[in-house]
C-alpha cells in the first residue's frame, strides 16, 4: 500500500465533507481545505486528489501566490469542468423546465417547455423526463441521480403529492413513483449504469436549499425563505443546513397564513390567505389588468412591475401586496425567529421595488423584527427550484463520493 492510499485511508470519512465545502464555495484552495477539515497537510492532498480522481474537481497543479503573500501558495480547488451532472426537472402552473445541474450549483442546460398541465400528472412527467433525457444525450455526461420541484407539498416517504392546488393533479398523485417509472422508460441511468430512483420535493422548500448552500441563504443559521411562484406562495425553513420538513413532509405551508380576513376565499377553505393575496394573479388584478393568454402569469407580473411601476395603478397594487406579505412574514418572524428571510418569485421583485416599505412593515409588526432587524434579502439564483431538485441528486455523491461514483 502506498503512502498516498494510507493517508487517504485515514481520510476516507473526510471524502463527503472535502466535496461539500468545494461543493458550497466554501473551500477554493488546498490550505483551505486542510483548516476546514482539521487534518494534515499529506491528508488534504490525498482527499482532493481522490476527488480529482472521480472526476469531481480539480487540482491546480501549479499554484500561484497572491502578490505580496507570504508562505508557501496553496493549490486551487474548483468544480471539473465536464464533471458528472444531476438531471433536474420543475413542473409548475404554465409548464415544465428540465435542467442539468452539476456541482457548486451550476446549471450547464436547460430546455423549457410550456404546456397546460394536465390533469395526469404522468403526461407532464414524462415530458419534462424526455427533455432532460435529451440533454444528457446532448452532453455526453454521466447523471448521478434526478430531482423533481413540483408545486405541492410532498408527502414522505410516500413521495406524493398531497395539496396541487394550481395545477389540476388529484390529491395524492404518486409523483415519485411516475418520476422513477419515466426515468427508466426513457433509459436515464446512473453514472454504473443502475437504475435511477427519482428524488421528488416541494419547488419552494428545494428554492430555498439551493439559495443555503450557493445563494442569498449562504452562512444563515435559521433560514427563511418565502416565494410566489407561477401561482400561490410557498415557504421554506433551513435549520442548521437542513430543510424543516416536519413529521411527514408537510411543514411550512406559510401560503395558508390568513392576512386580510374580510378578503376573497381560499383553495384551503379559509379566506384572505398569503396564497390568493399576494401572488402574481393578485398582482395583476389589484393593479386593474387582466392576465394575458400568453407567457406566465409570473413573467406577466414581473413586466408590469418592472415597466410601469411609475404607473398610479401598478404602484398602488405593489404597496398592497407589500404591506400583505409584511403582515404575514411579520407572524412568522414572531413564530419562526430567523436569522435572514430570502424572497423569491414576485416577492424578489417586489422587495427591490420599495425595499423600506416591507423592511418597515416587518419590523413594526414584530416582535423580534423591532428588536433584532432580521434582514430581508432578494433570492439570488436563477432557476432555484431547479437547482435545489438538483441538490436532491446530488446528496448521496455528497454523503459518500466513493460509494456513489467509484464503480461508474
Amino acid at each position: 500500500m502506498t503512502q498516498t492510499r494510507t493517508r487517504l485511508e485515514r481520510g476516507r470519512s473526510a471524502l463527503g465533507p472535502a466535496l461539500e465545502l468545494v461543493h458550497t464555495g466554501r473551500a477554493p484552495t488546498r490550505a483551505v481545505l486542510t483548516a476546514e477539515l482539521g487534518v494534515t497537510r499529506a491528508t488534504a492532498g490525498a482527499v482532493a486528489a481522490e476527488l480529482e480522481a472521480l472526476g469531481l474537481i480539480q487540482v491546480d497543479s501549479r499554484p500561484l501566490g497572491a502578490a505580496g503573500a507570504q508562505g508557501r501558495p496553496s493549490h486551487r480547488l474548483s468544480i471539473a469542468p465536464r464533471g458528472p451532472v444531476a438531471l433536474a426537472a420543475q413542473v409548475h402552473a404554465d409548464g415544465f423546465r428540465a435542467a442539468l445541474v452539476g456541482l457548486g450549483g451550476r446549471i450547464v442546460a436547460t430546455a423549457p417547455g410550456c404546456m397546460t398541465v394536465p390533469a395526469d400528472p404522468a403526461q407532464v412527467i414524462d415530458a419534462v423526463v424526455e427533455a432532460g433525457a435529451r440533454l444528457l444525450r446532448e452532453s455526453g455526461r454521466r447523471c448521478v441521480g434526478a430531482g423533481l420541484a413540483v408545486p405541492s407539498a410532498v408527502a414522505e416517504p410516500e413521495g406524493t403529492a398531497l395539496n396541487p392546488l394550481h395545477i389540476a393533479w388529484p390529491a395524492g398523485a404518486p409523483v415519485r413513483e411516475l418520476f422513477t417509472e419515466s426515468l427508466a422508460a426513457a433509459g436515464v441511468h446512473g453514472p454504473s449504469g443502475e437504475p435511477l430512483t427519482g428524488l421528488v420535493g416541494n419547488d419552494v422548500n428545494l428554492a430555498a436549499l439551493a439559495e443555503h448552500r450557493h445563494g442569498a441563504g449562504r452562512g444563515a443559521q435559521h433560514l427563511l425563505c418565502v416565494a410566489t411562484g407561477h401561482r400561490g406562495v410557498g415557504g421554506a425553513l433551513v435549520l442548521d443546513g437542513r430543510l424543516h420538513t416536519g413529521s411527514a413532509g408537510l411543514a411550512m405551508e406559510v401560503g395558508h397564513l390568513t392576512v386580510n380576513p374580510e378578503g376573497p376565499p381560499c383553495h384551503c377553505g379559509s379566506r384572505g390567505c398569503l396564497d390568493i393575496e399576494t401572488d402574481p394573479l393578485a398582482f395583476l388584478l389589484a393593479a386593474g389588468r387582466d392576465p394575458g393568454p400568453e407567457g406566465s402569469l409570473l413573467q406577466q407580473a414581473r413586466d408590469l412591475l418592472r415597466e410601469e411601476y411609475g404607473e398610479p395603478s401598478v404602484r398602488a397594487a405593489a404597496d398592497l401586496l407589500i404591506d400583505r406579505l409584511g403582515l404575514g412574514l411579520a407572524g412568522l418572524v414572531n413564530i419562526l425567529n430567523p436569522d435572514r428571510i430570502i424572497l423569491g418569485g414576485l416577492h424578489r421583485e417586489l422587495l427591490e421595488a420599495d425595499p423600506e416599505r416591507l423592511r418597515a412593515v416587518v419590523a413594526e409588526r414584530s416582535l423580534w423584527g423591532r428588536s433584532g432587524g432580521v434582514p430581508v434579502l432578494p433570492c439570488t439564483l436563477d432557476h432555484n427550484s431547479l437547482v435545489g431538485a438538483a441538490e436532491l441528486a446530488w446528496q448521496a455523491v455528497l454523503d459518500d463520493p466513493l460509494q456513489a461514483l467509484a464503480a461508474g
